[in-house]
């Protein structure tokens, strides 16, 4: 055979291969969108008909036509063609990560696994990077410009179908037809829908009429308590009525809404009471879905975010109280930081499956964390406590398993064919001193194994891992052998003694859950004042469900059985805690997350829905909608300006809609919110006409409420600037200075700004003074009702020191002092809110410092974590440390330097700077006057030597010249 008629032959057999995998993989398919085909060819008649004649014409059909059966023929189409369009997600949430394309392809059963093992998967990864960078690989990566408008033109033609199909059987009579079709309507699922909240609320308001269903109810509230898309006037007696009977019907959503209302006098008077009850039967419902999952509970949905804190706070990095102090520490900002700075997931990611790849443990047991529990970040109550959404990566467990057997098998080569006879010889590596993540990998690995996570669920296999990790006091294993014991998972293993002596090691190690289940313990027991301090131990250490489900219900029955004086502030408490559950326990509606991925999408459509989703959530008390909301509607903002919300140009109903989410934020202690609010008020933003002067005072009266939280500079420095030029309160210098330095004391980061203000407000007093004013600032003297706060508190602190040491009146008096002085820094304000306990806690974790300091770098921040490490690598092959090791020499230095007055500092600078400066111009003026002599000099002497700026030999300004440099 010749050459060429080889090759013939090869691309014939290739084609012939290509085609018969693309026939296999599109028959299904075309068969079952044949069949909806026939079925949708088959009743366009009847629907044309149908659009034809009236409602009582049904009478004239033919007698074998069974409507009911239509009616869920048509239903059922539209749901599967529905399920077709829906497949491909239209978006993929991931803040940080690359887009990549999910649709599966010929060649993907040849290629490796992006995330695998190995030089070839790395190869792999670096192969999909350079396709997402260079155009050159999207020409050929990609459907041309007509198969994508022939797809597009498909799908819209299934979302059409899909309507069509859904109001067909809704005129049948198929009353899920109706509701599914106003949800489509209202929230579309693909971009192919059209969006019709006019649709929406006559399917929901048709819906509810027939069936009194409590879904229906509470959107129609919806539409009334917000006026969305202007389908109905604001009406919120209707709402609340609408609400209520969806709540009475058992609406998650609606009882949060309502307890928000009777919480937050909403459109009725505060009822604390109230409050109590719809919160609790909304977290009692969170609960209930929570029990019904494997042993442990459900896993809690990640964490909402706020979009916000990714930018630093709504002010911005510094200036927002959300970025200052230890809320830099937080997870969103830091990722914010990350974000900024250019990294993304998919670059972390690779950096730990290179280094788990080349055989670092540490890398592979935190990449394993990670795609089990789908975040980088993870919560700090431990496995059971959640982990945060703003890290969200695809979760594997298959990956996060080949991870933790890699490590465990360093310790326990193999398994023996009865799990529960594993401590027999030869299961287990001789000699084992430093298991090193093996136990934790071994607690991962068991609590896969018990709640069938990725593998088969079995609970001997579970019990063998836990065992083992439980050999070198791993907590996580002790907690979970606990639960096993408990419930008596393993036939034969049902022991409550044992339980609670495995809860109990864990709980010593600082495990949340741990201290969880021993007040489930003490609780059912009626040991409420035990069951109270585990819960609050709980709290404190990260876990963010049950524990504040069960103090919610202790606080409950205090708040029933108090007196008046007390029991408003057990209802408050209650209030809070079931509100943190209802709103976390969001399995089957989580709004917030849904908007997150929409709100990332990139299109306006996502946008808009994004935002509804928002409304939704605000309406139901979610301080972070409320925020999320408000921050993407904000008039500093012009992200959303050309939405139906303001189509040309920002509108005041835009403004009033965020100023008043603003408003309720703030309600919920968003101290930033609360800054905001009064701009809004300062600027005249959403508010009602008024005359400028009251509104500048409505906006200092929300400026001091903020400041008074002692945290927002921002609103500090406001209200010095609004002290020193009399704006919304008098003029006064002296407390325009004392805000001036609050917002210094409150944020270290504000000193260049306070600085230049505090200058200014020096020359403005100074100027007032010498046009004849009175009670102006003093420079150089300090009058003890006119100092700072900040001076003020010095003050005392010097006076009270010089007391106490008068009272020593002998060095054994002295050495008690000293010795009451270290006790006292031991328990010294650590800047967190003191509580009951917390004395008994900073004892027990003085005495346990290894196991604290364990737990704490166990739950450290992976992304620093990886730059730490990558540092310390590129350190040592340095002949130097770190790069600030100067500046800490520096800073080490200066610890024992006395204060020095700032202000003072500032002013002689200034002075010698105007010295320099006059020096400089007296000798620039010598300078000319000598180059003038000379110059006329030589016009006198037209044939002498040039001596430039130098006096000829002779003369005799020479001489006068030399004395003068």
């Amino acid at each position: 055979m010749s050459p060429r008629n080889s090759r013939r032959a090869t691309w014939l057999a290739f084609g012939l291969v290509v085609l018969a995998a693309f026939s296999a993989s599109a028959q299904p398919q075309s068969s079952q969108t044949d069949s909806l085909g026939s079925t949708h060819l088959e009743r366009e008649p009847g629907v044309q008909q149908n659009a034809q004649v009236s409602q009582d014409a049904t009478t004239y059909l033919e007698p074998e036509f069974d409507q009911g059966a239509e009616a869920t023929r048509a239903y059922k189409s539209a749901l599967f063609t529905l399920s077709n369009l829906t497949a491909h997600p239209l978006h993929t949430h991931d803040l940080f990560s690359h887009p990549t394309t999910s649709t599966p392809s010929l060649l993907s059963a040849f290629l490796p696994n992006p995330q695998a093992q190995g030089p070839l998967g790395s190869a792999f990864r670096i192969a999909l990077k350079l396709r997402q960078q260079f155009f050159l690989f999207h020409l050929f990566g990609g459907p041309s410009g007509s198969a994508a408008r022939r797809k597009d033109e498909e799908l819209r033609g299934k979302a059409i179908k899909v309507l069509d199909l859904l109001q067909y059987s809704a005129e049948l009579g198929n009353f899920d037809a109706l509701f599914t079709l106003g949800h489509i309507s209202l929230f579309p699922s693909s971009p192919h829908f059209p969006s019709d909240p006019k649709l929406a609320y006559d399917s929901f308001s048709h819906h509810a009429e027939l069936t009194g269903n409590a879904s229906s109810q509470a959107l129609l509230a919806f539409f009334h308590a917000t006026g969305y898309a202007d389908i109905v006037p604001v009406d919120q007696v209707q709402a609340l009525l609408y609400y209520t009977f969806a709540a009475q019907g058992g609406h998650k959503g609606a009882q949060m809404a309502l307890g928000y209302r009777y919480w937050s006098g909403i459109s009725t008077v505060e009822d604390c009471g109230r409050a109590v009850g719809w919160y609790e039967a909304a977290a009692d419902e969170a609960m209930s879905m929570f029990l019904s999952g494997p042993p442990g509970g459900l896993t809690l949905p990640l964490t909402a975010t706020r979009l916000s804190d990714l930018d630093g706070g709504v002010f911005g990095p510094g200036a927002s109280v959300a970025s200052t102090g230890l809320n830099v520490m937080r997870p969103a900002v830091k990722a914010g930081v990350a974000h900024t700075a250019g990294e993304t997931w998919d670059d972390v990611l690779e950096y730990y499956i290179f280094n788990a790849d080349r055989g670092e443990t540490d890398f592979a047991f935190k990449l394993g964390k990670i795609y089990y529990q789908g975040s980088i970040y993870p919560t700090p109550g431990g496995i059971g406590s959640g982990s945060e959404g703003v890290g969200r990566v695809p979760q594997d467990f298959q990956q996060a398993q080949a991870y933790f057997t890699q490590i465990a098998r360093h310790v326990w080569p193999r398994d023996p064919p009865n799990p529960l006879h594993h401590t027999t010889s030869g299961y287990k590596a001789e000699n084992v001193k430093q298991a090193g993540f093996a136990p934790k990998s071994a607690g991962y690995l068991g609590r896969m194994y018990l709640r069938g996570e990725g593998v088969k669920q079995d609970y001997a296999m579970a019990m063998m891992w836990f065992e083992r990790g439980a050999d070198f006091e791993e907590r996580e294993c002790h907690n979970l052998l606990g639960i096993m014991w408990r419930d008596g998972l393993v036939p034969g293993r049902m022991d409550m003694k044992k339980a609670i002596e495995h809860f109990t090691k864990a709980a010593a190690q600082d495990l949340a859950e741990a201290h969880v289940n021993l007040g489930k313990y003490n609780y059912h027991r009626g040991e409420f004042k035990y069951a109270t301090a585990n819960f609050e131990n709980a709290v404190r250490l990260g876990s963010t469900f049950e524990a504040h489900f069960y103090l919610a219900k202790i606080h409950t029955e205090n708040m029933r059985s108090a007196d008046n004086n007390f029991a408003a502030g057990f209802c408050a408490s209650a209030v809070s805690f079931f509100k943190l559950v209802a709103e976390r326990g969001v399995w089957d509606d989580d709004l917030l997350t849904d908007a997150e991925a929409a709100w990332y999408s990139g299109s306006e459509r996502g946008k808009e829905i994004a935002i509804l989703k928002w409304l939704v959530a605000a309406e139901r008390g979610s301080e972070i909608a409320q925020n999320n909301l408000a921050y993407v509607l904000d008039q500093d903002r012009s992200m959303l300006r050309l939405t139906r919300f303001a189509p040309i140009e920002a509108s005041n109903d835009t403004a009033l809609l965020a100023l008043t989410q603003w408003t309720r934020s703030a309600a919920q202690l968003n101290i930033d919110a609360l800054v905001k609010v009064g701009d809004y008020y300062y600027h005249g933003l959403g508010v009602p006409d008024e005359p400028e002067a009251l509104r500048w005072e409505k906006a200092a009266k929300y400026y001091q409420s903020a400041a008074d939280t002692q945290v927002s500079a921002l609103a500090m420095w406001n209200l010095g600037w609004m002290y020193e030029n009399g704006v919304g309160v008098p003029r006064d210098f002296h407390l325009a200075k004392r805000h001036y330095d609050l917002a210094l004391e409150a944020n270290s980061e504000a000193y260049v700004p306070v600085l230049l203000s505090l200058m200014k407000l020096y020359a403005r007093s100074l100027w007032y003074t010498l046009q004849g004013g009175k009670d102006g600032l003093n420079l150089w003297t300090y009058d003890e009702d006119k100092l700072s706060v900040a001076e003020r508190t010095r003050l005392k602190r010097e006076i009270e020191g010089g007391s106490m040491e008068t009272l020593q009146k002998d060095s054994g008096a002295q050495s008690a002092l000293h010795k009451e002085e270290r006790a006292l820094e031991e328990f010294g304000d650590d800047g967190s809110p003191w509580y009951p306990g917390k004395a008994r806690e900073e004892s027990r974790r003085r005495r346990q410092g290894g196991a604290g300091h364990a737990a704490a770098a166990e739950e450290e921040d992976p992304v620093q974590w990886a730059r730490e490490r990558r540092n310390a690598e590129n350190e040592r092959d340095t002949d130097f440390g770190p790069d600030d090791y100067f500046d800490g020499a520096l800073r080490g230095g200066q610890r024992g330097e006395e204060e020095v007055d700032e202000f003072g500092e500032t002013m002689l600078l200034v002075a010698l700077c105007a010295a320099v400066a006059v020096l400089i111009y007296v000798r620039t003026r010598i300078v000319e006057r000598a180059r003038r002599r000379e110059q006329e000099q030589q016009q006198d002497q037209g044939g002498q030597r040039d001596f430039g700026v130098f006096p000829p030999p002779g003369d005799p300004a020479r001489q006068e010249w030399n004395i003068m440099h």
